[in-house]
């Protein structure tokens, strides 16, 4: 009984040692089914596996692997990365998406096709003609001449009228209301100095090509030719007088979406003289010594008026105009086919738009991109291409806008930047563009550049 005992027990043992080993396998063999489906994709295969054994999802197969294994400073027992066995095994799309971000290898789903779009607020009826800037006997006989042209501004908002309408069977439309100096005479001697902002000359009209048409050429002493054009900031009541005087003009507010009404390149023009009048407005003393500053250079810049300021010194920065630089970027899912959209608060109810942050002090455009994205949604980005820009004069903004390719698809949503952030199909996006709003959510009008940055996207060849 003793020996029949000793022998059951030895038997029973080298059974679970048998079980365990059998287990054991079986366990290794489904983490390896696993990685291989995984490696080829198939997306069916995976789920039926988890949701029999979800634990699988972070098991170690044999080379110390998970599937979830993408940190890039990860080793296996071979010393390989991610990227060693993604390049070795011809995974071209996740090699890709492990490269170096740092000037890595571009997503092969981002275009290599260079093209200069033109944004709204980017378009303009002018040349600068910065040139003329610091020549004051120019642009003093331009402020009196007949044709100068002078738009209005009061509290940033600019003086516009309506064109079109009933009588002409089109749909009314916002233009900027064009005055000349007999209209703007009597309230420039009584405007303080630094209101009166030189925005350029019209480039279409150049009475040097007229004349040569007409086989004459101009003298020195004669009139120049070019229509000069300047943004007048005027007090409230200057701007009181100014409507009654002009009846059917009046001064848009609030800003947005008031401003996207504009014919696309007079909105040019006020984003220029309204991101000027802006800093005017804002920085009415010298920044180094705090002492009262003069306009020079039509308006373009400040000077100091206490003879030892630091400012008069060299070059500074604080003496110009200020452009403020913000990052907007359309991030696009790993897999190509989805894009990361986010609302704040303040956004009309439904819409979502791409993630947007300033650039900080020492911080390149593509950093910047990464660090909001993963500030504001939790998503860590990888390859980061620009795109297009666009002036957005509130008040002085220029937003650069970016394609940015997600290496992690976990949001984390930090609520006191935005109220919410998902991922769209493509299909998705590609409705809303299509048919306007839906029920489910909307996108900016295609002034904004998030629009453009979004359609852009879609345009793209999905096939990966």
């Amino acid at each position: 009984m003793v020996m029949f005992s000793g022998i059951f027990v030895f038997f029973f043992f080298n059974l679970v040692d048998t079980m365990t080993e059998f287990e054991r396998n079986l366990h290794q063999d489904m983490i390896s089914q696993l990685h291989n489906f995984a490696a080829v994709g198939d997306t069916a295969k995976l789920k039926a596996l988890l949701s029999h054994s979800p634990s699988l999802i972070n098991a170690a197969a044999d080379n110390g692997w998970t599937a979830l294994m993408c940190d890039r400073s990860i080793i296996n027992k071979s010393r390989q990365t991610a990227l060693d066995i993604a390049k070795f095994w011809g995974y071209k799309h996740i090699a890709n998406l492990l490269a170096n971000v740092k000037g890595g290898q571009r997503p092969t789903f981002l275009s290599n096709e260079v093209i200069e779009y033109e944004n709204y607020f980017g378009l303009t009826l002018l040349d600068r003609r910065s040139d003329k800037r610091t020549d004051t006997k120019w642009l003093s006989k331009k402020q009196s001449h007949p044709t100068t042209v002078y738009i209005l501004f009061s509290n940033l908002r600019p003086f516009v009228t309506l064109s079109g309408g009933i009588e002409s069977s089109q749909q009314p439309e916002v233009k900027l209301c064009r005055l000349y100096h007999k209209d703007v005479e009597q309230c420039m001697n009584q405007t303080e100095e630094g209101t009166l902002i030189f925005l350029g000359v019209e480039l279409q009209f150049h009475m040097n090509l007229l004349a040569a048409c007409n086989g004459k050429v101009l003298q020195e002493d004669e009139e120049d030719g070019l229509v000069a054009w300047f943004a007048l900031s005027v007090d409230s009541i200057s701007a009181e007088k100014f409507k009654q005087k002009h009846e059917g003009c009046y001064f848009l507010h609030p800003p947005i979406p008031t401003l996207l009404q504009l014919p696309e390149k007079e909105a040019g023009v006020v984003a220029q003289a309204r991101s000027v009048l802006a800093w005017h407005n804002r920085y009415r003393f010298c920044p180094t010594c705090g002492s009262a500053t003069k306009s020079e250079e039509g308006g373009y810049k400040k000077t100091c008026l206490k003879e030892d300021c630091p400012s008069l010194q060299g070059v500074h920065n604080t003496s110009y105009p200020r452009v403020d630089p913000v990052v907007i970027m359309q991030v696009i899912h790993p897999d190509g086919n989805h894009c990361l959209l986010g609302r704040q608060k303040r956004s009309p109810p439904g819409m979502f738009t791409c993630l947007a942050g300033f650039v900080e002090p020492g911080e390149t455009i593509e950093d910047a991109v990464r660090r909001e994205v993963e500030e504001e949604a939790g998503v860590k980005v990888g390859h980061v291409q620009y795109v297009s820009c666009q002036p957005w004069p509130m008040p002085s903004s220029l937003m650069i806008g970016c394609l940015a390719v997600a290496v992690s698809t976990e949001i984390k949503v930090d609520k006191n930047e935005i109220e919410d952030a998902r991922w769209f199909t493509r299909e998705q996006v590609a409705e809303v563009l299509v048919k306007g709003n839906t029920h489910s959510f909307s996108v900016p009008p295609r002034q904004a550049i998030a629009h453009q940055l979004i359609k852009h996207w879609i345009g793209m060849n999905a096939n990966l």
